[in-house]
């Protein structure tokens, strides 16, 4: 288990490695300067801080042209004619750590994400400010998924062909069809404005975290729901289940003590790409309930284009996904015995 844990932990890294280059080309391909300010001094300051007058890969298609003293250059169209003009240059080696791609590497490796392009604050310091509100969302969110969906789907599994069966599975279909754009806005009309029960926005108290946690959780909770009955089914229908009950045992404990485990595996392995989800799906939530977590920002920097900003997000939420993936491998071992990876 150990030498499966640190190979994947390398395989981990190079996989950040890709997100990371691809992500740091996309972000430059944006139109527009993102360090245009009101004062052309501090326009000026940011491109050099921030090295957006150098090319971002050792190979590039178009010239690289240094900005003039008062960086009219970031803010003139009239070069965009030059700028499309097609070639393929190639740095010489010894400036090869001078590339945007090479700094930013830098950067990273030495603990940090950078400065914010509008703001004063460090990325990390602006992902720390939003990152317990999703977190908290996140983990209330999973919680109801699982509290609700895993029993509706022993229910359903037991029931097979049955009203009840059908019943569940349409409440969980209905569940799923339902985007968090169209049920937040409800829930916060009937709950929030016509019972008064909580408030329409903002997270002030655990109270205000329910109704988002809500919005977040019922999809995934359908869909758990459907993967436990899933899962069930095909239990059900196994030789020691039917072992058990020739031996007596009762139905509870044939369900809870030996069917229970083999139907939970597709859900555990869902478990971390859904918790990834609920974080990165949050954006939405976030934005209707006024809540200051990092879907704010992510919104914010994409608008701003605020690169380091939306770099560091990213890479939060690929380093949650992939980890998040491995402590599923490692459950997995957990829970059936009969998987190794030794």
């Amino acid at each position: 288990m150990t030498r499966y844990v640190f190979r994947r932990l390398l395989s981990s890294i190079a996989v950040i490695l890709i997100i990371v280059t691809a992500s740091l080309w996309l972000t430059r391909q944006a139109p527009s300067n993102p360090c245009l300010k009101e004062r052309e001094s501090n326009t000026c300051a940011c491109v050099k801080l921030n090295a957006l007058d150098r090319p971002v890969f050792p190979v590039y298609r178009t010239p690289v042209l240094e900005p003039t003293a008062s960086c009219e250059y970031w803010q003139s169209s009239s070069l965009e004619g030059e700028l499309s003009t097609p070639g393929t240059h190639i740095l010489p080696p010894s400036e090869w750590t001078q590339t945007q791609y090479a700094i930013y590497l830098k950067t990273l490796f030495s603990g940090s994400l950078g400065q914010s392009m509008k703001s004063d604050r460090t990325v990390i310091e602006t992902l720390k400010s939003g990152m317990p509100y999703t977190i908290q969302l996140g983990i209330q969110a999973l919680l109801i998924a699982l509290f609700i969906g895993i029993p509706a789907g022993l229910y359903a599994g037991l029931k097979q062909n049955t009203i009840s069966d059908y019943l569940t599975m349409t409440i969980a279909m209905i569940g799923v069809s339902v985007p968090n754009i169209v049920l937040g806005p409800l829930l916060i009309s009937f709950f929030a404005l016509k019972l008064d029960l909580f408030n329409a926005v903002g997270w002030d108290s655990f109270q205000d975290s329910i109704l988002p946690s809500l919005t977040l959780g019922i999809y995934y909770a359908a869909y758990v729901a459907r993967l436990t009955r899933g899962g069930m089914l095909e239990i059900i229908r196994q030789d020691y289940i039917r072992t058990a009950r020739a031996k007596g045992l009762t139905e509870q404990i044939v369900v809870f003590r030996h069917a229970l485990k083999g139907a939970l595996l597709p859900v555990v392995s869902y478990l971390g790409p859904a918790f990834a989800a609920l974080l990165t799906g949050s954006v939405v939530v976030e934005r209707i309930f006024a809540i200051p977590g990092l879907g704010a920002h992510f919104i914010e920097s994409a608008l701003n284009r605020d690169y380091n900003l939306v770099l560091g997000t990213i890479i939060l939420y690929s380093t949650l996904l992939v980890l998040l993936n491995l402590v599923v491998d490692i459950l997995y071992t957990l829970i059936d015995p009969r998987v190794s990876y030794d």
